[in-house]
């Protein structure tokens, strides 16, 4: 863990077992509960939208019942069972097509729109149970850098042990250091904590690809925060304790949530778009924890306006140096 101070720039390399010992004693500490579900699956569809192709070649039906990938990433509706989703091959997968997944076709879809960027909006026909079709024939969606087929034991190792509310492609990684051992020790402490949902989706992932970074338009993801949570939140707030977020789905949360209750967090759920990234002014977070990202993502512009972009530089070009590990099972940074 590199332990980075806004104030001057410094940095430190730590040890993720040093981080209870670096939090205050009226510290409230943020994470975000959200869980993975098995959103990619793999199935077929019937070609009903397909260009026809020709009657003397063999391979025409199997072409147009190939194979395709879908990665669910937010539900936009439970009544219909309406969701937008990533899709496999793209480009012949049109609207108004359907897809079948599972073996015994457990469950099946119809393309109902596109998106800007080549996301779907697809509706499932009603099934008895869901998320236990999910369950059976989905796969846990790792990172593409990843370049290995997800096995059963993804299905915790990429969870963080906090890990409740279901709804996330991905998980909140910075979340994936903590152990109950970690936390049994910040709250021995007697530091307080607390919980809110941010459901990962696109917005997390998305590149910057506008020209100008105040043109960048990012995903809204479904968030959550409970009266006990909203109720904890503010009082640190009004009493201006520090508010350690565990991770930037968190800082987003927090600073959407209080933006929308003019400076207060209102308990509630709702879609989070807000884009954070230099010039930021923060209302709420006052240190987190997060891990390392790439150039050109959102992720990083909200670390170097939390941090300082001449900050962020420094403490990264030292992370490269001293060989630190990147992306989601890799190493952690303290800002505080």
């Amino acid at each position: 863990m590199l332990h980075l101070r806004r104030a001057g720039g410094g940095f430190s390399d730590r040890l993720f077992r040093d981080f209870p010992d670096l939090l205050r004693s009226d510290d409230i500490v943020v994470f975000n509960n959200t869980r993975v579900f098995p959103a990619r699956l793999y199935g077929r569809r019937t070609g009903a939208r397909s260009q026809p192709v020709s009657r003397h070649n063999p391979a025409s039906r199997d072409f147009l019942r190939g194979r395709v990938e879908v990665l669910l990433t937010r539900q936009l509706s439970s009544e219909p069972n309406e969701w937008e989703c990533l899709v496999r091959p793209g480009r012949k997968i049109g609207v108004g097509e359907h897809l079948f997944f599972g073996e015994r076709d457990d469950l099946h879809a119809e393309v109902l729109a596109r998106g800007a960027f080549g996301e779907r909006q697809i509706r499932f026909h009603p099934a008895d149970d869901f998320y236990g079709a999910l369950d059976r024939i989905g796969h846990v969606p790792l990172p593409p850098y990843i370049d290995r087929a997800d096995s059963a034991a993804d299905r915790n190792r990429y969870q963080t042990v906090y890990a409740q509310q279901v709804g996330s492609v991905a998980a909140p990684t910075a979340g994936l250091h903590f152990t109950p051992q970690i936390l049994d020790r910040i709250r021995k402490r007697g530091i307080q904590t607390t919980e809110i949902t941010l459901h990962v989706g696109l917005g997390t992932f998305q590149p910057v690809r506008a020209e100008r970074v105040e043109d960048h338009k990012i995903h809204s993801e479904h968030y959550s925060i409970s009266d006990e949570a909203a109720r904890a939140l503010n009082e640190a707030l009004h009493k201006s304790q520090r508010v350690v977020a565990i991770g930037t789905t968190t800082v987003r949360t927090l600073e959407y949530a209080v933006r929308a209750g003019g400076g207060s967090i209102v308990p509630g759920s709702g879609q989070a778009d807000i884009f954070i990234y230099p010039g930021f002014e923060f209302q709420a977070a006052g240190a987190m924890l997060t891990n390392f990202h790439l150039p050109q993502s959102s992720l990083l512009m909200l670390v170097g306006a939390f941090a300082g972009t001449v900050n962020v530089l420094k403490a990264y070009g030292h992370a490269v140096e001293a060989q630190y590990r990147f992306y989601s099972y890799g190493d952690c940074m303290f800002i505080e």
